[in-house]
């Protein structure tokens, strides 16, 4: 487990008011989950997380509870980046966002 960085809880309390805690982490299945669905994009992109959560352009709910989406054009060409984020809410134990 990694630490990506930290949200801002008010910005991200569209999608849930109920966020548990603003630490962002990363797993070594989603890290796994990311390289083996997106070829290239974690090498490319992952120096980007913390900023993308941190400074989203837009936040989105998701079609899963206590989801965001998250987009954020990178300064790295210009590329329009997504990214999935779970909310750790007070029904889920054991979680980190």
């Amino acid at each position: 487990m990694y630490l990506v960085g930290k949200i801002n809880r008010e910005i991200y309390k569209c999608i849930t008011p109920d966020i548990v805690t603003d630490e962002v982490i990363i797993t070594d299945n989603q890290i796994q989950h990311i390289k083996s669905r997106h070829p290239g994009d974690y090498e490319k992109f992952s120096k980007y997380f913390s900023e993308i959560i941190s400074h989203p352009d837009y936040i989105l709910e998701a079609n899963k509870p206590d989801t965001a989406f998250i987009l954020k054009t990178v300064e790295n060409n210009g590329v329009n980046f997504r990214l999935i984020l779970r909310i750790k809410t007070s029904k889920l134990v054991g979680m980190s966002n």
